[in-house]
């Protein structure tokens, strides 16, 4: 048909492929993906026809870094190594699991509670309340959530791995009050969230917050996103000993990679994934 091929990289984890070109491609361009049959699985069997599909870029350029790729940790609206406490009743939207602790770590989410599936790294999930209906713990689901894990633990060192900071130190961690563009930030101290912090930017905008210590929101505050932003393109790395701690009432926006833990107090509200 005549097209410039663009040039990148692939990556894949499971069944998601990703690919990431070396240029930005332009605005307002109509570009055509094909995927041919030599393309082939695991087991060297090709593509049985190619396909093809296009779309057409809008006019606006993201600002910001590159967003953090979760891969199939994304499927994931909680997701940890050491298990999930939780004081009935939360509501919680989309899939939960833990890996390599036992399933049984994750007891006092109820399927009640979950619009979604709980993962288990065995079958000894025993729900506290509403049955085991919620539940997926076999063979094929624990190896789900293991890489789900292993991919979670790559975006961290992803996010943690992020060079050249457009914000070092900014307002010494409190960003109480404050509007923050795009951008990446670092800290080697807390982040206090003591009144309501502001993200203004557009949707296709990325923020990465790399925190050294802890993400300590008070009661009643909200991360508020402005200017069409989106929680799916804002990032808390957070490297503290206890990790994000959202106080009552809070709200919360962005997805969270915590090296320690996540604690969320009564009726504090999270948009956004934590792993």
């Amino acid at each position: 048909m005549g097209g410039t091929a663009v040039q990148g990289s692939v990556s894949y984890s499971n069944k998601l492929v990703t690919f990431n070109p070396v240029n930005n491609l332009a605005a307002n361009t109509l570009y055509t993906a094909t995927l041919t049959t030599a393309v082939t699985d695991l087991a060297a069997n090709a593509l049985a026809a190619g396909y093809s599909w296009t779309f057409e870029t809008g006019d606006t350029v993201a600002t910001g870094p590159e967003p953090v790729n979760l891969r199939t940790a994304g499927d994931f609206v909680i997701l940890t190594k050491t298990g999930i406490t939780n004081v009935f009743q939360s509501a919680i939207t989309g899939n939960i699991g833990a890996s390599p602790i036992t399933a049984a770590a994750m007891n006092s989410v109820s399927c009640d509670e979950i619009t979604g599936i709980i993962y288990g790294a065995d079958d000894a999930y025993v729900a506290s309340a509403g049955g085991r209906a919620c539940f997926s713990g076999t063979a094929p689901d624990n190896t789900l959530v293991a890489n789900a894990v292993l991919d979670m633990g790559t975006a961290y060192t992803d996010a943690a791995g992020r060079t050249t900071p457009d914000f070092t130190e900014l307002h010494a961690g409190d960003v109480s009050g404050k509007t923050l563009v795009p951008g990446l930030y670092k800290w080697g101290t807390n982040v206090l969230i003591n009144t309501s912090v502001t993200l203004a930017g557009s949707a296709n905008d990325v923020w990465i917050f790399q925190v050294a210590g802890d993400v300590l929101q008070a009661s009643n505050t909200q991360v508020l996103l402005s200017g069409g932003a989106v929680a799916e393109n804002v990032f808390w790395q957070v490297g503290g000993g206890t990790g994000v701690v959202l106080d009552t009432g809070a709200s919360f926006k962005g997805i969270v990679l915590a090296e320690k833990g996540v604690t969320v107090k009564t009726s504090a509200t999270v948009n956004g994934r934590l792993l």
